[in-house]
């Protein structure tokens, strides 16, 4: 006889099914896991044994085989320990292997018996809503799974309590969806003196999901303008925040399984590795640009990373998602994220107060880092000066996130409201995400301002992306001001974020023959 129960495991946020068998036959004593397993799931037996034994049982001198099938699928993680410790207990008569066939189960089992939280309940708890089964998993999983819809869901303190609840002697209530705290309060854009220019770009680029890159020295208040973006985003939609969920759960990032709100945050150190940037490692885990999906990932010192790093965020930015390919698999992951990014003039920092004394060289070999592609992928550039004392003196301004979240709110609805109208099927939510074809269609400008989008181009010799990303801001601005057609102005203040050098005017051959700056 062979007792069976249902689990999965993971490729990327794929789930693949995985029955596992547990039969006791006559032989020498052993107790044996086949099929595939790592070195985490042929440990499993030694945590089940002990596991078992607080319990009161102990194995029977026979030979003990848990397949877990398909064998042909490498099985990794601890999960793996709650379907073979349940299995065997159907196999040894303790709990009724009919009962079973209907759950998936994952969770790690520890020595006294008790379960601890694994990663990926969420994504098995939508793999069981499809299949109408329901799921066994800890207790502090109990709320992930929860966010799968209308799944049975059986969390458990221990295994003993799951005994008893297969026994009829202790009922085990079902766990509610809980959301996550906030955290960015207390991050208020009306903390920053000064620097009007660069609130007003990070209001743009809130409004439309555009990329954006802060230039100034030390102490300029790049890195404080931007913690303070996700405080101006709108919230994540239930879609979004499902989506989101379910790469913090491959990843185990859910903390108590509470599902996020808003929007992520992440902010790499700069010496972070091309594997921790896009995701990788030997079980292709997600990296920073999957945590960020659906919200910004802040690259602080943007020089300073690695080229191969930098160069790595090209083809994320354009299609949002990325492909982890090595030689033992291929993994895809979501990563539709708005890159923020800041960075000094040069290295000392000092070219704007005209104090670097290598200028303009030390500034051409530090912004070379960035390679022309990677530049042409950001929309908004701006540069942030420093503060005066007469800034810091000032009251604190008026305005706060408050009023700038409003009109990012009113600019997404009206996005939102046009691009379910045009668009039908098509996943398009923000101006950032509009390809070529669709903005000639929603953000074709008037003749006054295609024909200086059409000067500028050519003077400024912009790139067919160059030209496109122009008119997204540009349709943003008008979303910002409630305008339906795109206006000179708007093509105007789109092209003034536009800039092909970072070094200051004063210091770029043929400045003066350029009207734009």
């Amino acid at each position: 006889m062979v007792a069976r129960i249902r689990t999965v495991a993971f490729r990327g946020i794929e789930v693949i099914e995985v029955e596992t068998e547990v039969t006791i036959t006559s032989g020498l004593p052993a107790f044996t896991v086949v099929g595939l397993p790592d070195k985490a799931v042929a440990e499993s037996r030694e945590r089940v044994r002990a596991a078992l034994s607080s319990l009161g049982l102990s194995l029977p001198p026979k030979r003990i085989t848990a397949n877990l099938s398909p064998a042909d699928v490498l099985k990794e993680g601890s999960h793996f320990d709650l379907p073979i410790a349940l299995a065997l207990l159907a196999e040894m008569g303790v709990l009724p292997g009919s009962e079973l066939l209907p759950y998936l189960a994952l969770g790690e089992v520890a020595l006294d018996g008790s379960l601890k939280s694994v990663s990926g309940v969420l994504l098995a708890g939508l793999a069981a809503a499809t299949r109408a089964s329901g799921i066994i998993c800890p207790l502090s999983c109990g709320g992930e799974a929860a966010w799968a819809g209308e799944v049975e869901v059986i969390a458990a303190p221990s295994l003993l309590a799951i005994v008893n609840h297969f026994k009829g002697t202790q009922l085990l209530p079902p766990p509610e969806p809980r959301l996550a705290e906030a955290g960015s309060i207390g991050l208020d854009l009306a903390d920053v003196k000064g620097q009007e220019s660069a609130k007003r770009a990070l209001e743009v680029a809130a409004a439309g999901g555009h990329n954006l890159l802060m230039i100034g020295p030390p102490g300029s208040g790049k890195s404080m303008l931007a913690a303070r973006l996700p405080g101006i985003l709108p919230p994540l939609e239930p879609f979004e925040a499902l989506e989101l969920g379910m790469i913090q759960s491959v990843a185990g990032g859910l903390r108590e399984g509470r599902l996020a709100r808003e929007r992520p945050f992440r902010d790499p150190h700069h010496s972070a590795s091309l594997p921790a940037l896009v995701g990788g490692g030997m079980r292709a885990r997600p990296g920073e640009i999957s945590l960020a999906h659906q919200g910004v990932l802040f690259l602080d010192e943007l020089p300073e990373f690695s080229r191969a790093a930098l160069e790595a965020l090209r083809q994320p930015l354009e299609t949002g998602r990325v492909s982890v390919a090595r030689a033992n698999g291929h993994v895809t992951y979501p990563a539709r994220f708005q890159l923020v990014a800041a960075m000094n003039p040069c290295r000392c920092g000092h070219l704007a107060e005209m104090a670097c004394a290598r200028a303009p060289r030390c500034a051409e070999e530090y912004q070379s880092r960035i390679s022309g592609p990677l530049f042409d992928r950001i929309d908004l550039v701006m540069e942030v000066p420093p503060v005066s004392a007469g800034d810091l003196s000032l009251p604190p301004p008026a305005e706060g996130s408050a009023a700038v979240k409003s009109r990012v709110l009113a600019a997404r609805s009206r996005q939102k409201a046009r691009y379910d109208r045009v668009c039908g099927e098509r996943p398009v939510r923000t101006n950032a995400e509009a390809d070529g074809v669709l903005l000639e269609e929603v953000a074709a400008p008037e003749s006054a301002g295609r024909a200086l989008l059409l000067r500028a181009a050519e003077r400024l010799r912009l790139s067919a992306r160059g030209y496109h990303r122009v008119l997204r801001i540009a349709r943003t601005l008008a979303d910002l001001e409630g305008a339906n057609p795109v206006a000179r102005r708007h093509i105007a203040e789109a092209l003034s974020y536009r800039r092909l050098s970072l070094l200051p005017e004063t210091q770029q051959p043929g400045a003066a023959a350029r009207p734009w700056r």
